[in-house]
């Protein structure tokens, strides 16, 4: 198995002040801690560690709680989002028409694995349920673009339209 490579954090001093105004702005409500996750992943991308233990440190709240709320809820990452996010449906019927092998052919292109963002911050790749469209079984998302029923020998000419 190929070594997950991660960027390192590039937080800024400007980013982290919006993050204690949000933070601030929560502070004294019942249930703040999925509203501050929400906002401080607008503010960076992400939530990496170093902006939970600033949470964690701020409401005093322990990062294994935090880290629990991160990533039981499939809409915070822990990793960095592409410019071109790619989403390979997983979905039943997706699966079932091969997206498992699509999926795999888009990690071999890349060289990366799901979850992550290349280190030139232009993929990212994210397995995702269903996307409601399975008369287009096999598809992939790149942002907005959608591409259906999909083969494994399309693939590399999909990527290097965003290459």
């Amino acid at each position: 198995m190929n070594e997950v490579k991660v960027a390192p954090f590039k937080g800024t001093k400007e980013q982290e002040a919006e993050l204690k105004t949000v933070i601030d702005k929560y502070r004294d409500t019942n249930g703040a801690l999925i509203p501050i996750l929400h906002e401080a992943q607008e503010i960076y991308g992400y939530l990496p560690l170093e902006v939970q233990k600033i949470i964690s440190e701020e409401l005093n709240i322990s990062m294994a709680e935090i880290y629990g709320v991160v990533t039981f809820y499939t809409q915070f990452s822990l990793y960095p989002k592409g410019e071109y996010k790619i989403g390979v449906c997983l979905g039943t019927a997706c699966y079932v028409k091969g997206s498992g092998e699509i999926l795999e052919k888009i990690k071999r292109n890349l060289n990366m694995e799901v979850g992550t963002c290349s280190e030139d911050g232009r993929f990212s790749i994210d397995a995702t349920r269903c996307i409601g469209a399975c008369g287009l079984a096999p598809v992939i998302t790149i942002n907005e673009d959608v591409y259906g029923k999909l083969t494994e020998d399309q693939v590399d000419e999909i990527l290097s339209k965003y290459k």
